[in-house]
């Protein structure tokens, strides 16, 4: 192959070029062999080889990579309409029934707000697209893993979300070897920091839900740390898209119900080896009467 450079699409040899991958950076100092840090193009993975274990992928076969996972994704996309539908036709059935919602008077929806950290830009830019696309009221930041910690409580007093993701890219590092270790992650220690500072603010688990991790993550620390949900419980690699659509499950069910965790994991790409969590409250509401004329 030709001179590696940065922003070159890559794959690993020695797994069998499984991942696609980006090159953010070649590391050659006090190293007989160069090798190159690399962030994955489709899932939130940061993985490193050597450099001679490098073959280039063309543009063609990258885009046809992203084609797929889009595709993916809006399969699953078109699911939760699905599932929401059927969702508001039980909601709307039990509130007339019960009398919550009196007859001839039309209501809201109030669903949950979402502040998202995410360490690739790329990957923030399609998760709002979603967030958009599935009425989930969001905001987002490219916020680098490392500076997660220090940011997050600005944010949060700013914005006052009821869902916070943090997210990004992270790895197992197998030549280190103890999964059960901290710094066998290449950004678990920054995501756990996160998830510290922001339930020093608050500590409620049903009053702020917190999303974290990325491919590999140290799920137990996670979830120790105080995240609702986190990954990854089999350190596997999941979908860019997992953390959203664990979001939007939290913010489209009613405050009054319980999300259980194989619910999440019915909701996303990765399943239950990709995301594990607690139990959780959802964040939907309902107001009335509905001065506007949009609903969900």
């Amino acid at each position: 192959m030709g001179e590696v450079r940065v922003g070159d699409k890559v794959a690993r040899r020695s797994h069998g070029s499984d991942v696609i991958f980006v090159v953010l950076k070649i590391i050659t100092a006090r190293m007989k062999v160069a090798r190159v840090l690399l962030r994955g193009l489709n899932m939130r993975l940061m993985a490193d080889a050597p450099i001679d274990d490098l073959v280039t992928i063309d543009n063609e076969e990258a885009e046809s990579s992203i084609e797929s996972v889009h595709r993916e994704a809006r399969q699953v996309v078109e699911k939760v309409f699905r599932r929401r539908m059927a969702e508001d036709s039980r909601i709307e059935h039990r509130g007339r029934e019960d009398k919550i919602l009196p007859p001839g008077i039309d209501y809201s929806y109030f669903p949950g707000k979402v502040l998202h950290l995410d360490g690739d830009g790329d990957y923030l830019k399609h998760c709002m697209k979603f967030y958009k696309e599935l009425n989930v009221p969001a905001v987002g930041y490219y916020v680098p893993e490392e500076a997660q910690a220090s940011k997050v409580a600005a944010l949060f007093r700013e914005h006052l979300p009821d869902i916070l993701v943090l997210t990004g890219h992270d790895g197992l590092i197998t030549r280190v070897g103890d999964k059960l270790n901290l710094d066998s992650y290449r950004t678990s220690k920054y995501f756990v920091e996160a998830v510290k500072k922001a339930r020093q603010i608050e500590p409620d688990k049903d009053s702020l839900v917190i999303i974290a991790g990325a491919c590999q993550s140290y799920y137990e620390a996670l979830i120790d740390a105080g995240a609702n949900f986190a990954s990854s419980p089999q350190r596997i690699f999941i979908h860019c898209a997992d953390p959203l659509l664990v979001a939007e499950k939290i913010s489209h069910t009613p405050f009054d119900r319980v999300v259980h965790v194989n619910e999440v994991a019915e909701s996303i790409i990765s399943g239950l080896n990709g995301i594990g969590g607690i139990e959780t409250r959802g964040k939907l509401r309902l107001g009335l009467p509905n001065t506007m004329s949009t609903n969900r």
